[in-house]
């Protein structure tokens, strides 16, 4: 979508395949939108294209009030790219630049905070601080619409160094003031808190198989860290989550909600600290393969004879990852059995637990002491190589796990696909085509689901 008449022709047709994709802004009215804003079609003369909310925000463009183009999925290019825009973009989404500034993430990705900066404004039209504003300004608006915490406490849980960046910010990104926002909200019959849990929708393109993914994590919950209750269809998975100021505790209803091109899953997150908000959404985000292309995804795999009936069947069946890669990793090596004893014997308990819910999964260094390849992994993992964070290289991961005494090559290729979101791994082993390329972490999902499937009539 590279060419502004056809991304016209996508605003002309409110085409929910590309909310998130690019936003287009109104040159007479100061107000940017997403592709499907339902909203009376602009003039093309009058229209301009940005790559990112943050650079539509660093033009001078307001927010729509009434399609909310900072609630989108987020791109599904940010998520499938390994290059350092691609990297950084996932970093910045973490909240790394306002835990730990530009420089922390330039460091992070190994280039100069100049070099970043330079690419990020070509690519996506706005810099590292400007793409954490925008970011920042999306989470007060979570917050301010969602929970009765006071606005100025709103205000530094967002990020903001002090309460006048905070209704600054506001007011230009939402031409409203932090208390016209809240008032403007629908209404809520049990706004939440952090302590109470705060409700989200987490939106996504296109289909989603929420059923098939569900599935997948049901057959993996580990005991004391996470649940699944309900039945097939209206589960609710739940699990804790170590994060950077606190702790968590999410949950997520498996039964989707809107139409057409596009819908969300209702969740609720438990904080210990509210900062933690954009963190903990970018990691179940990520869990559930949210931020994907199911309509790129299924063009090429429908097109191949061996997949195209799976895909037929299941439109929209996305990959898993992982909300957190260090446990993940750890999971993937001593499996579903032991990760379960180490929960119990070294994994941090809640100072308030949730029914099930009583641990943390435990931190690399508590595991370090293991015997083995789990002590290597753990050891290994705790000195930050390999790096498994959204920002890591993959390729340098890999071989940095490849080389630990105990790890395989399909395990490390297991750890690449869930625990570093790389969309297209191919285990050895596997039959998996380059035909399948660049899409071949789902096309090995669409196998093992219908061999699941399969199995269980046949039980």
């Amino acid at each position: 979508m590279e060419d502004g008449d056809t991304r016209y022709e996508a605003v002309r047709s409110r085409d929910g395949r590309f909310d998130g994709e690019f936003f287009f802004a109104v040159r007479t009215t100061g107000i940017y939108c997403r592709p499907s804003c339902p909203a009376v079609t602009p003039k093309r003369h009058n229209v301009r294209f940005y790559a990112s909310a943050a650079a539509a925000q660093h033009a001078g463009f307001r927010a729509c009030r009434r399609c909310r183009p900072d609630a989108v999925p987020g791109s599904a290019e940010w998520n499938v790219r390994a290059d350092v825009v691609g990297r950084a973009m996932r970093l910045i989404g973490d909240g790394v630049v306002d835990r730990e500034g530009v420089a922390g993430l330039a460091l992070r990705l190994g280039y100069s905070a100049r070099q970043v900066q330079r690419q990020l404004t070509a690519e996506v039209g706005a810099g590292p601080v400007a793409l954490a504003r925008a970011q920042r300004a999306h989470t007060a608006r979570v917050l301010l619409q969602t929970t009765r915490l006071p606005v100025t406490e709103i205000a530094f849980a967002a990020g903001f160094a002090s309460v006048r960046q905070f209704n600054d910010t506001i007011r230009t990104v939402y031409d409203a003031s932090p208390t016209g926002l809240r008032a403007a909200a629908p209404r809520r019959d049990t706004p939440g808190t952090p302590a109470t849990g705060i409700p989200l929708r987490l939106a996504y393109r296109g289909p989603y198989q929420s059923t098939a993914l569900f599935e997948t994590l049901a057959a993996e919950t580990v005991t004391g860290i996470e649940e699944m209750t309900g039945p097939p269809g209206r589960r609710v998975y739940r699990r804790t989550l170590r994060l950077p100021y606190g702790t968590g505790i999410a949950a997520v209803d498996e039964r989707p909600g809107g139409q057409g091109g596009g819908g969300w899953l209702d969740a609720r997150l438990r904080l210990t600290d509210p900062r933690d908000l954009t963190t903990a959404v970018q990691r179940l985000r990520r869990l559930l393969d949210l931020d994907a292309d199911p309509y790129a995804v299924d063009e090429r795999l429908g097109a191949d004879p061996r997949l195209a009936p799976l895909v037929a069947a299941r439109p929209g069946l996305r990959s898993p990852g992982a909300a957190d890669p260090e446990e993940f990793a750890v999971r993937a090596l001593v499996g579903r059995g032991e990760a379960e004893r180490l929960v119990q014997a070294h994994g941090k308990r809640l100072d308030a637990p949730c029914g099930t819910l009583t641990h943390l999964f435990p931190e690399p260094s508590a595991l370090a002491d293991a015997d083995g390849s789990l002590g290597a992994l753990a050891t290994a993992l705790a000195d930050g190589s390999p790096r498994l964070d959204v920002g890591a290289d993959r390729d340098e991961a890999e071989r940095a796990l490849l080389g630990l005494p105990g790890m395989d090559a399909r395990t490390a290729a297991v750890i690449r696909a869930r625990a570093l979101g790389d969309p297209d791994v191919a285990p050895p082993g596997e039959d998996v085509p380059d035909t399948w390329r660049p899409w071949r972490s789902y096309a090995l999902q669409h196998l093992r689901t219908t061999h699941r499937e399969r199995y269980s009539r046949e039980r």
